[in-house]
Order: C-alpha cells, then structure tokens, then sequence
C-alpha cells in the first residue's frame, strides 16, 4: 500500500556534501528532499514554510549554528523530529545536542544506510543514540535533574501512573509511539494523549529528556525499566 512520502529538509552548509545527501536519500523509496538550507537562519526560516517530517541537520553550520538553529526550530516546531549529523560526539557535544531537542544524531562517517534507517527511526517518533551516547546522555543529565526540586520531583513521582511509566519505560528503549501502541494493546492516539500528559507533568519538550529524567529520578517502578543483557 503506498504511503506519503516522508518530507525532509536537509541543512547542510557544505555544498558538495549536501548535494551526495541529497542524491543518495533521493533514491530511497518514501523519501522526498522538500527544501534544502546551507545556515542556521534559512534552516529555520525553511522548517516555517514547509509542511516537514523531519530535519536532517548539520551541527557545525556558520551564522547561528547548528545547535542555535536545532533549539529555535523545536521552539517554534515542537512536534518537529531533528536528526543531528556531526563528525564528533564529545560528552559536551552530546549533552547540548540532546538540551537543544534533537531526537538523536549520526555521525558523518556512518554508512548511508544506518543515516537512512536513523532518518526513518526518528522520522516515527524514535530516538537514535549509539550506545556509547545513551551512557553519556544518562550521565550528562544525572547532575542536571538531580539538581531539580525534590518537590517537583516528588509531585512527578505521585502523578505518573502506572500507564505513564510504562509508556516511558518503552520510549527510554527506543520505541516509537507506533510500537508502544501494539505492545500495549491500545491507539496510536491514546498512546500520544499519554505522552503529552507525561510532558506536561515532567515539565519537558520532548520525549527523550522525559524518559531520561524518569529513569534518573527514579520515577518509573524498577520491573518496568528494560534491562540491559549481561555481557
């Protein structure tokens, strides 16, 4: 059965770079390059005037920057998934990836099928974090939500049901809104209504940060909490 076709724009300040972007996620089925941007300004300027599904962005972009140009997007699209492309994934670049709202990134050097599968994971709601970024994620947010309120803590803890954690414990593997839907048996729709709620009571933007805080604050009961397999 044929579907739309996911709409991207892809911000890349190199020229010769971007046009191979463009040549190889042109040939995938189901994707469509619907605009193009070379800094920050016009990246953000292009998410306003198209209908997208996602943002293939390059961090190190002139003018405002990546970074700059990732968080004014997600203010001004919330409901916009970002892909990150860099060639570095230093611990303080991880951090201020995942603080401006990306949903993940890859790195330049990636095969064009693992960028294909991450713009297709992140484009269904998923996150896409090696495994060394996940540990870097968890420890780069460990001070900053320890650094919260017990008291918003407290309340978040007492508000969250148990539908709510295991709606995050799934979303902190991985899983898109999609996946949760069958595994727990209910509609796509009533696991989004779930998510905005967890949010709004975790007072966050995005998906990844809830699952992060929940999972470092101790908010989602430990039999929910998918463990990692023993080496």
């Amino acid at each position: 059965m044929p579907s739309s076709p996911l709409k991207i724009l892809l911000v890349e300040d190199d020229e010769l770079f971007r046009l191979g972007l463009r040549v190889r996620l042109q040939q995938e089925a189901g994707f469509e390059i619907v605009a193009e941007a070379e800094d920050g300004e016009i990246a953000i300027e292009m998410a306003q005037r198209h209908p997208l599904d996602i943002v293939v962005l390059d961090i190190g972009l002139p003018g405002i920057g990546g970074i700059e140009a990732c968080r004014q997007i997600r203010q001004q699209c919330a409901n916009l998934p970002i892909l990150i492309l860099t060639s570095h994934t230093q611990k303080s670049l991880i951090t201020r990836i995942i603080e401006a709202g990306a949903q993940g990134y890859c790195l330049k050097g990636a095969p064009s099928e693992t960028l294909v599968l991450a713009i297709r994971s992140v484009a269904a709601g998923a996150s896409w974090w090696d495994s060394a970024a996940t540990n870097e994620i968890r420890a780069a947010f460990e001070t900053n939500t320890a650094a919260m309120s017990g008291r918003s803590l407290d309340k978040a803890d007492s508000a969250l049901t148990r539908r709510e954690q295991e709606i995050l414990a799934l979303i902190a593997s991985g899983k898109t809104n999609q996946e949760i839907a069958e595994m727990l048996y209910i509609a796509p729709g009533t696991v989004r209504v779930h998510v905005h709620a967890i949010l709004q009571k975790l007072d966050v933007r995005d998906r990844t940060k809830a699952a992060i805080i929940a999972i470092q604050n101790k908010l989602i009961a430990d039999d929910l909490i998918p463990q990692s397999p023993d080496p």
